[in-house]
This record gives C-alpha cells, sequence and structure tokens, in this order.
C-alpha cells in the first residue's frame, strides 16, 4: 500500500507540472533565460528531424544495396542456411569444402613463385 500511495504521489505532482509548470517559468524565469530555452527546443526539434530524414534515407539506400546484392532472394532463409547461403547467392565458384577455411591442397604444391614473373622476384 505504501508503494501505490508514492506512485499516486508521482502521478499527482507530474499532472500538476505539467499544468502549472510553464505558468510558473513564464512568471519567474526572465524573458531571455526564456527566448533561450525556446530557442534550444526549437534547435532540438530541428536535430532531430534531420536525424529522422538521414535515418530514413540510410534505411533506403540500404534497401537499395540488399536487393542489388542478393535480388530478390528471402533473407531469413538465407539467413538461416548461414554463410554457404550468402556464398552461393555471390555465385562462389569454390566448392563448399574450401569455404571452410582450409587452404585447397593444389595451393601447398605449387611453386611459390610467381610464373609469371620476369624479374626473377619471389612473392616472399
Amino acid at each position: 500500500m505504501k508503494r501505490l500511495l508514492w506512485v499516486g504521489v508521482g502521478v499527482g505532482l507530474t499532472v500538476l507540472v505539467i499544468k502549472r509548470g510553464p505558468k510558473l517559468v513564464e512568471r519567474y524565469v526572465p524573458a531571455d533565460a526564456a527566448a533561450a530555452i525556446g530557442t534550444v527546443t526549437k534547435v532540438t526539434r530541428t536535430a532531430r528531424g534531420v536525424w529522422g530524414e538521414f535515418s530514413a534515407g540510410l534505411a533506403e539506400r540500404e534497401r537499395e544495396l540488399r536487393t542489388a546484392l542478393v535480388g530478390d532472394a528471402d533473407l531469413a532463409g538465407v539467413k538461416a542456411r548461414g554463410r554457404d547461403a550468402w556464398d552461393d547467392l555471390r555465385g562462389a565458384r569454390r566448392p563448399a569444402a574450401d569455404r571452410r577455411g582450409r587452404v585447397p591442397s593444389e595451393w601447398a604444391e605449387g611453386p611459390l613463385e610467381d610464373p609469371d614473373d620476369d624479374d626473377g622476384y619471389a612473392f616472399f
């Protein structure tokens, strides 16, 4: 019951401040300070509007890029299948066994020098 009493007191004070607050500010705060508060409020609202427009544009561009990257694929299904599904969408040419981070055996057996290198410099 004590908690319910204090919740009621908090709600009552909040309503009082919302209803009477602007009148008290108008009466006791100097005009220049009130004008500054009004300016800060306008700047804050403008900044929120700009941020909202920026976020909307960013989301739209992200949708465009995703569509260009994967087309009309079911993204939820792709995410559920994992990394191999993303590689399939991108048109990966490597076999699935090589996608696991292992070096293909033909790389380890080959020469370490570039056969097209006319100057004779080694890669490593």
